[in-house]
């Protein structure tokens, strides 16, 4: 096996190389480059030595672009090695190929991207010494047009569940209670249905911390299980279990919906159907097939469709609609 320069002949081996790399990859419909501009680019490249290509028995099986985008970085554009010719160390010596080349012209990092999907090929930089420095983002246009002209974020809605027949017994509780909160604007106590008496309250609709601190006060001061649902930003869905006057339980549809967590955090937010189970009679299996949690809100049933469900399958009336 030989490393060497690439040079205009070999345009052909190139160019069979590059049509299987994007096959392999298989781009999304957005990267429509064809191979003329890839040529072009390409030789921008040969002339100044960072195309590199792999011979294997006089054949040319691997190729590796690179570019110097400062005198101190040199960037790995693509690497790749037909099938047939892999576990030889063909990309191997086509990195150290790039990473002398680099070194020669002043360079003393070598930078490269790789789709987050890409596990295999991320352990293996790994392995060679590469560390992850940044993440790339990428949007639908159309869709980040639209969320972008929205002046403000939509409103988040609440209702706070009781789980007793006394209403009466609820009123009280409120009445005591609620002014320690904070301002709001009205409150409502809906009648039992289904053995839960349900609050709707506009300060606890805005402010999740007034409705976690209300759960509590209703499950303590009642003595019975509570269930804060929410449906926050029109995108979310959450609820909050308490028993005894803690907190037990804490579901949000999209964990990262307002920022990165550690595994650990994200995992906290799933829902546990065995504790929905015991304190509200909700199936297990329900639960668990209904509360979902995902990556983003598209992955999941609209979030009005989604707190139906979950409202569903606790025997709980939500009251969103307002």
């Amino acid at each position: 096996m030989s490393i060497r320069p690439a040079t205009d002949d070999d345009h052909d081996a190139l160019r069979q190389l590059w049509g299987d790399y994007h096959r392999e990859l298989a781009p999304p419909g957005w990267w429509d480059e064809s191979w003329d501009e890839a040529w072009t680019e390409l030789q921008h490249g040969i002339a100044g030595a960072l195309v590199l290509v792999a011979e294997l028995d006089g054949a040319v099986v691997g190729y590796a672009v690179a570019g110097q985008r400062r005198p101190r970085a040199v960037h790995l554009h693509d690497i790749y090695v037909r099938p047939e010719a892999r576990k030889q160390g063909v990309a191997k010596t086509l990195l150290r190929g790039v990473a002398s080349t680099a070194r020669e012209r002043g360079a003393e990092v070598l930078t490269l991207n790789v789709d987050t999907v890409n596990t295999n090929a991320r352990a293996v930089y790994r392995r060679l010494g590469f560390s992850e420095r940044a993440i790339g983002l990428i949007a639908d246009i159309a869709a980040l047009e639209q969320r972008t002209a929205l002046s403000e974020k939509p409103a988040s809605v609440a209702s706070t569940h009781a789980q007793t027949d006394d209403e009466s017994g609820v009123d009280r509780a409120l009445a005591q209670f609620l002014p320690r909160l904070g301002r709001s604007a009205h409150t409502d106590v809906i009648p039992p249905r289904n053995g839960w008496v349900t609050v709707v309250d506009e300060l606890c609709d805005r402010d999740r911390g007034a409705q976690r601190r209300l759960g509590a006060e209703l499950s303590d001061r009642l003595g019975v299980p509570v269930v804060a649902l929410a449906l926050e930003e029109d995108a979310v869905v959450r609820f909050l279990l308490f028993e005894r006057g803690r907190m037990v339980d804490e579901y949000l549809s999209v964990p990262t919906y307002y920022g990165e967590l550690t595994k650990a955090d994200e995992l906290s937010l799933a829902a546990n159907p065995t504790l929905v189970a015991r304190l509200t009679g909700a199936d297990p299996k329900r639960v668990r097939a209904v509360a979902r949690t995902a990556s983003s809100p598209a992955e999941l049933p609209p979030a009005r469709e989604l707190l139906a469900q979950v409202a569903e399958v606790m025997n709980i009336e939500a009251r969103i609609e307002r």
